[in-house]
């Protein structure tokens, strides 16, 4: 038994803590960030206020995790974010795609706390710092909750991903709250006052078939008056979570301070919503629907942004500005939402899309005033309107991992934020996250120290690009119709077309390209005709008698006409896609953007793939075979489709793939890496949709590894990951390695974007 004598005060259980860097904030940004740092070799201390991590994708809030991939809604092809983010993702996909938010829940902890040079402290929040200086962060003071002990966390580095910022207010770092005037930074989207100053807060529910009739009796504080919220006619008894992310409040109160009160007015209008759907008869499909579970935190968009270096505008999304310091990208559209959310007349969103990716330089993801300190995700240095694009959650943790990364620099070389604007610590930054799966538009890999850069290479064979001959399923063509192909450059090849003309009539044909390198949008033609064709099954040839100067995706693409089917083939292929000019009313898109006057917006037509088990690529053929797969795309820097494949992919009939790297001399290999297809356009969203496969198609999950006395050396049997990381005990010295893979299925031949190997683990 323990007992005590009364005392005139007590104190808390102090505990004080150090490390390398300080990472405030569990959401993704943070997660992304700790991962990163901590796999590099530092000390890092993860402090996160809430019992879960995750932020707003946590089972707490339930949104799904995006970024430029929009929905699948955008132009931008192959735009799923890289590295940490990427593997939460996969994994999520691979054991998780039902969408149960608890399992995601549960892999984000099992990635945290695999990490030995990660100290997690859940339920603790952030409430005081300490300064050696005014410029200078010496350490965090805060509080647990559930063991009742206040902790001192100290670290030469810190860096805020708590979403409201909380460590960089208290440090006294320059921060803005509100959108600015159009006059600042000549931005067309400054918002009007209907759009006022912020993006609300929203707050989900979800709801569940018992199998039998289910009563419900509203709580004293749930909305009486239905008709208060405009949009209540669009409420459907079979929609719940996050596709209700329109249930939205707050815009126009401090939306930090105001949390709690803007909670209980999302209850009111969730309880309110609930019980019109089970009580005001316009719903009987609602009978047997029980409210399984209302969020008890709301998920929170805008409060403060802090300034760095650099402050990102409009222009730099819409425009694509090129960053010499860029370390990351973005892709989500401008999306801002009425300042009245759920009770405003106008539409819950106002969303403007790019052409494609843009870049986030460095400059905007530290404090351009306290010395020691990161800044990662919603909280960067942007200005409202690019915030809009910014804030979403898979591009929080793109930020979240240079930041890591970073911090690593920084750590290990006795440096500060800003240092790594000098000299070569920019490049090596740079470096350091391409490595790791980081895609940065317009920048490669270069490594002097990878041994495949020196290795001669070559393969059991290389797929022969000749398009798609093999007619598997007719499809109407009632909806426009594209075949995206990667060219070489030079004369076009001419094309061959499968096509059922259910009468006689004609067809409109164009080919076009991207104004932009690197960019999705076809929006500059080669050549137009139009075709007569008669009645029934046919093979038409195009020759559009052009040439194109540089490599680069070319788009064959069909007018709508309902008199028509294509033919489309089964087969799918590593960097190639059908698309097609159709509506996804979930990110704004109809078809086409038609921005108003003087918004500086683009105006441009929106071709999407369709999502498996849809999307089948056209069955169209081209004359002269594109070498687009070679092996040497295996070491040229970029893992991912860009303005190419960037793969090495084997010929379909090839019955034991292979590449094959050789030396004159014999190498100490410690590691190596494979980077595999994992499909980068699939957006993959974390919670509440569900997917058609837990493993990409494109995906080699199986292959082996042999050393020059064709012994293996590694042997991989059940693969679902982008990245394979093999590091040996001991180093193999051998003059030749030999990687042997199984085609992923018998219509998707065997792919691999990069092989790196390593004679000793990487140091930063």
């Amino acid at each position: 038994m323990k007992r005590e004598e009364p005392s005139l005060k007590r104190y808390l259980n102090q505990v004080d803590l150090s490390a390398d860097l300080v990472v405030a904030g569990g959401g993704l940004s943070g997660v992304c960030s700790a991962i990163t740092a901590a796999r590099q070799g530092i000390k890092v201390i993860l402090v996160q206020d809430r019992p879960v991590l995750g932020g707003n994708s946590s089972s707490e809030v339930r949104l799904w995790i995006l970024g430029a991939t929009s929905h699948m809604g955008n132009n931008n092809r192959w735009a799923r974010e890289g590295g940490v983010i990427d593997e939460l993702l996969v994994e999520n996909t691979f054991r998780n795609p039902e969408g149960n938010p608890m399992i995601l829940d549960m892999i984000l902890l099992d990635k945290v706390v695999q990490e030995p040079n990660i100290h997690l402290l859940l339920n603790t929040a952030v409430h005081g710092v300490n300064k050696t200086n005014n410029d200078t962060i010496e350490s965090l003071q805060a509080f647990c909750s559930q063991n009742s002990t206040a902790y001192q966390l100290a670290a030469p580095l810190f860096c805020d991903a708590t979403g409201d910022g909380i460590v960089g207010f208290l440090s006294g770092a320059a921060f803005r709250m509100g959108a600015e005037p159009k006059e600042e930074f000549n931005e067309g989207m400054a918002p009007t006052e209907e759009y006022g100053e912020l993006l609300g807060h929203s707050l989900y529910f979800y709801s569940k078939d018992t199998g039998k009739p289910v009563k419900f009796i509203p709580p004293s504080f749930a909305l009486d008056d239905i008709t208060q919220i405009p949009r209540f006619r669009n409420f459907n008894a079979n929609e719940f979570g996050c596709k209700l992310w329109w249930v939205e409040f707050g815009g126009r109160l401090d939306t930090v301070h105001d949390t709690e009160k803007i909670k209980w007015e999302l209850w009111k209008v969730v309880y309110g919503v609930w019980n019109h759907i089970k009580n005001s008869g316009d719903f009987p499909e609602a009978e047997n629907l029980t409210l399984e579970w209302v969020g008890t935190i709301p998920g929170k968009r805008e409060s403060r942004r802090f300034e760095g270096d650099y402050i990102m505008t409009q222009q730099d999304l819409v425009e694509q500005r090129k960053h010499h310091d860029a370390i990351a990208f973005g892709g989500w559209s401008i999306d801002l939402h009425p300042a009245d959310g759920v009770y405003s007349e106008r539409p819950g969103c106002n969303q403007w899309h790019s052409k494609g990716v843009f870049q986030i330089p460095y400059r905007s993801i530290y404090s351009k005033n306290i010395k020691n300190l990161f800044l990662a995700g919603r909280i960067i240095s942007v200005s409202h309107v690019a915030f809009g694009a910014t804030r979403v959650m898979a591009t929080c943790g793109y930020i979240g991992q240079a930041a890591g990364m970073a911090a690593v620099m920084c750590a290990k070389n006795g440096l500060q934020p800003k240092d790594l604007l000098d000299g070569e610590n920019l490049q090596n930054l740079q470096q350091n996250l391409i490595r790791e799966g980081q895609y940065i538009p317009e920048f490669v890999l270069a490594e002097e120290n990878d041994l495949a850069q020196k290795a001669e290479l070559s393969a059991s064979s290389e797929y022969r690009f000749n398009g798609f001959n093999d007619v598997d399923l007719w499809k109407s063509l009632a909806i426009p119709s594209a075949q995206m192909f990667p060219l070489k450059a030079g004369k076009l090849p001419i094309f061959s077309v499968q096509l059922n003309a259910l009468t006689d009539t004609e067809i409109e044909v164009a080919l076009k390209i991207s104004g932009k390198k690197g960019n999705f949008t076809p929006d500059k033609t080669i050549g137009q005709k139009n075709i007569a064709i008669k009645k029934g099954k046919q093979l038409i040839e195009i020759d559009f008698d052009s040439e194109i100067n540089t490599d680069d995706y070319v788009y064959l693409m069909f007018a709508g006409n309902p008199d028509v089917e294509m033919g489309f083939t089964a087969q799918r292929l590593t960097g190639v896609l059908s698309v097609f000019n159709s509506k996804n009313k979930a990110v704004s898109n109809n078809g086409k953007q038609v921005p108003p006057v003087g918004t500086g917006v683009d105006e441009f037509e929106f071709w999407c793939p369709q999502r498996r088990p849809n999307g089948e690529n056209l069955a169209i053929g081209i004359s002269k075979a594109q070498h687009v797969f070679a092996v040497e795309n295996l070491v040229n820097g970029i893992d991912r489709p860009v303005s190419q494949p960037n793969a090495w992919v084997a010929a379909l009939n090839d019955p034991q793939p292979a590449v094959n790297l050789a030396w004159e001399t014999a190498q100490s290999i410690k590691k190596i890496d494979l980077w595999f297809d994992s499909d980068f356009d699939h957006p993959m969203e974390s919670v509440l949709m569900t997917h058609p496969e837990n493993i990409m198609p494109f995906c080699v999950q199986r292959y082996i590894i042999k050393n020059d006395a064709g012994e293996i050396i590694f042997e991989q049997k059940n693969n679902h990951q982008t990245r394979n990381q093999i590091t040996f005990e001991k180093e193999i010295v051998t003059k030749n390695l030999t990687i042997e893979l199984q085609h992923p299925s018998g219509n998707i031949p065997a792919a691999l974007f990069a092989v790196r190997c390593y004679a000793d683990q990487n140091k930063i």
